[in-house]
């Protein structure tokens, strides 16, 4: 059930038209713009075959070995398992990728709880969601997420301005609908499928909308054009920006020029009802391995940090540890707020487990919304240096490589060939244009920053502190209206008494 690396390669040659630089790409396993990545995704398939890693990566079910990413969550342990597996693909290939498939699945799990609401639209949308729960764990595929349109003038709705700004259905066959338009997606010119979907559309208060759709694109379809950003893999060597050449995940305007969606891969069409719902709960399970990210980058900044202080002796000095401690207090709040997540994890409308949707939307605002201030506090620790260091090829020149070996050897245990590539890895962590689109991508890949501050608002527990004060103060019962809290009804006062009621049963 699980594919191999070379099994994934495979299904992703053929005639897709792939434009990057205004050429047209003939294999993207092998151009190499996309070739790093291509070849990241693949080892996490041979991951899942490799006797090292496989009894993290994969599971075993009715005979057959599964992807743990791909597994629908009905444990607590679930979750722990993803995490586990997530870390150790990072920590594999030696830093961060993002829309690798474990961040993009999650999102068919929110469908998979709206099934009610799909039912209102039609049953066959939901049993459709089923089916392709199915697929993506049987049929293993590089599966990615479609949300944002080029959108145009968004003072207006779509049909007052080119209506393709906006992906619509423009007809509907006997075989399925024909959509127009156009999508951002990251990794679409190396991915299989797509859950694409409808951004915050401006459509009133219409209840049925041809924008309104949402649907599984498989990526080889006719009439689908990928016109994609230069990456930045191969625009400067190497070894004087090693993140940017094996990490950039390339961005891509998929162009659905008349393409044929079949009906088994509609999810739901002309109910913004759905749309609307899926929005709202579009992140429910996959806001964790998107945090988690933030959390290894955490991990590098502050390797690379504490590195570049200890050299020196710096680390002594009370000001440097302090900025230290930032650092770790913002890695170990990510931290928190994942474990926590999932130690006080919910069940869900459908009947999964998923992470408390409190402590998570809260950790990815924590994550991202302070990520840029501890970027440059991470520059500061770093010191500038990794502004004005010279590249590789001076330091192997034989007129200059005598005074860089001088100038930056600092003593026996770092000499200056450690030192350039310390130097290097920061700059191309914290100040490179891979760093500028990595830290834009953190703050928008999910949702804009006021969304992140939204999804807390919609899943804090206001009746808590609510109840709390009502009852310090004296007030009397009406202050609150309706409510079913009682004293004590905490998500913590809950894990403590489902642990009791364990601890009994055992």
């Amino acid at each position: 059930m699980i594919r191999t690396g070379s099994e994934y390669k495979d299904s992703i040659r053929g005639t897709r038209e792939v434009y990057v630089s205004g050429e047209r790409v003939k294999d993207v396993t092998a151009h190499p713009m996309f070739k790093p990545l291509v070849d990241i995704r693949a080892r996490i398939y041979d991951m899942q075959h490799d006797p090292a890693t496989r009894h993290i990566m994969a599971y075993k079910e009715d005979g057959e070995w599964n992807a743990v990413n791909n597994k629908l969550p009905h444990t607590q342990a679930d979750w722990w398992d993803k995490r586990r597996a997530t870390d150790t693909v990072l920590e594999d290939v030696g830093g961060i990728v993002t829309r690798v498939g474990d961040e993009t699945v999650g999102e068919m799990w929110s469908l998979f709880d709206g099934q009610d609401v799909l039912n209102e639209v039609d049953p066959q949308f939901s049993e459709n969601i089923r089916n392709h729960i199915q697929k993506v764990l049987h049929h293993d595929p590089f599966h990615v997420s479609a949300n944002t349109d080029p959108k145009g003038d968004r003072s207006k709705p779509p049909q007052e301005q080119d209506p393709d700004m906006l992906l619509h259905v423009v007809k509907e066959t006997d075989q399925g609908i024909v959509v127009r338009g156009a999508k951002y997606e990251t990794a679409a010119a190396y991915a299989n499928q797509a859950f694409t979907k409808p951004t915050i559309a401006n459509w009133g208060n219409s209840a049925y909308s041809d924008y309104a759709v949402g649907f599984i694109c498989d990526l080889n379809s006719p009439n689908l054009k990928f016109i994609c950003r230069t990456g930045f893999a191969g625009r400067a060597p190497a070894d004087d920006y090693p993140l940017s050449n094996k990490f950039d995940e390339v961005d891509t305007l998929v162009i659905f020029d008349d393409v044929l969606i079949p009906w088994e891969n509609v999810l739901f069409y002309r109910h913004t009802k759905a749309a609307m719902f899926i929005r709202a709960t579009l992140h429910r399970y996959s806001a964790f391995a998107f945090t988690q990210r933030n959390l290894k980058l955490a991990d590098m900044m502050i390797g690379a940090a504490l590195f570049n202080v200890r050299q020196t002796g710096l680390d002594k000095q009370q000001a440097v540890q302090e900025k230290l401690a930032q650092l770790a207090c913002y890695r170990e709040g990510i931290n928190a707020h994942l474990t926590a997540a999932i130690t006080l994890s919910e069940r869900s409308p459908g009947g999964l487990i998923m992470p408390n949707q409190s402590l998570l939307y809260s950790g990815r605002l924590l994550a991202c919304s302070q990520l840029h201030e501890m970027m440059h506090l991470t520059r500061e620790l770093c010191g500038g240096q990794i502004c004005v260091t010279p590249d590789k090829a001076s330091f192997d020149a034989p007129e200059t490589k005598p005074w860089l070996d001088k100038f930056y050897t600092v003593n026996e245990d770092w000499v200056a060939e450690d030192r350039r590539k310390l130097l290097a890895f920061a700059r191309d962590m914290l100040n490179s244009d891979y760093a500028g689109h990595r830290l834009t991508f953190q703050l928008f890949a999910q949702s804009p920053p006021f969304a992140h501050l939204a999804a807390v608002y919609r899943n804090f527990d206001w009746d808590g502190p609510m109840e709390f004060v009502k009852h310090a103060a004296g007030l009397s019962d009406s202050v609150l209206g309706e409510t079913t809290r009682t004293p004590g009804d905490s998500a913590v006062s809950r894990w403590f008494d489902t642990q009791a009621t364990r601890s009994a049963a055992e």
